[in-house]
């Protein structure tokens, strides 16, 4: 038994689909999450940057003396794929849970992916994929205005501006005639309704939060790394830009008040 925490990062709030679901599966785990929001997006940048910001995420939560690290983050998950090499803890990305999850559910092989500009031209989750099944077919689209959306609160069901942008985005994949589609970023199943009505409600959407929290439980478990308490784990939230807007919009999507628990920090000093 182990009661350190989980750590969790993400360039900004969609890690929070993780940690919402790691919420339901894990609920007595300590967790603490940092979410990157005075440097989002990570999709528009170059890999350097992405691998600096990653390394950087990953060293203040060692300072935590966590169990395990997430990068919920699609974009580095796909650009450095290499990050858990001597962190001396396991670390899982959204990448393989997300794919194997995918390959299993679609029928007709015909597989969906949407994510960041930097996911995308990557192309990691069509080599993911190819490994798992090489008969899939795989039809993937960058989204990058999706993370400016949701960061800034256009995840209404109804919203007439993420709808539109949705549908212009979507439309060749629902074309393409897919069965299943991969949320290569966190930040999506945030707006999963809209993206559901886009391409139709036969297509099954992959939520790589729910995946990867999943595959998290299983590596503890495994690892017999799981706390031994009975009662509600902790839960810390830091972030490297305003407090306040990550509070009022993290509560709304977790569902519980998170303003006393969220803190600022330098995350340039790591």
């Amino acid at each position: 038994m182990d009661n350190r925490p989980i750590g969790v990062f993400d360039s900004g709030l969609g890690g929070l689909t993780a940690v919402k679901e790691l919420l339901k599966i894990l609920p007595h785990e300590n967790i603490v999450y940092f979410g990157d929001t005075g440097r989002v997006p990570y999709g528009s940048r170059s890999r350097e940057t992405i691998m600096k910001y990653a390394r950087q995420d990953a060293a203040f939560l060692k300072t935590y003396d966590v169990k395990m690290i997430i990068a919920a983050c699609g974009t580095v998950s796909s650009v450095a794929e290499n990050l858990g090499d001597g962190l001396g803890v396991p670390f899982t990305g959204v990448l393989r849970p997300t794919a194997e999850a995918a390959a299993k559910a679609t029928k007709n092989r015909r597989v969906g992916v949407i994510g960041t500009t930097a996911t995308i031209r990557s192309g990691s989750y069509r080599r993911a994929l190819a490994e798992i099944d090489p008969g899939i077919e795989v039809f993937d689209q960058d989204c990058p205005l999706f993370v400016p959306l949701v960061e800034n609160g256009f995840i209404s069901e109804d919203d007439e501006v993420t709808r539109l942008v949705a549908q212009r985005y979507l439309e060749p994949l629902r074309q393409a005639q897919i069965d299943t589609l991969i949320l290569g970023c966190t930040h999506y199943p945030i707006i999963q309704q809209i993206i559901s009505k886009t391409v139709g409600k036969q297509v099954t959407l992959i939520d790589s939060g729910r995946e990867t929290a999943l595959f998290c439980a299983r590596t503890l478990r495994e690892q017999n790394l799981l706390c031994g308490r009975e009662e509600e784990g902790d839960r810390r939230f830091f972030v490297s830009d305003q407090i306040e807007g990550f509070s009022k919009i993290a509560g709304i999507f977790l569902g519980c008040d998170v303003k006393n628990g969220v803190s600022h920090v330098d995350i340039e000093s790591y």
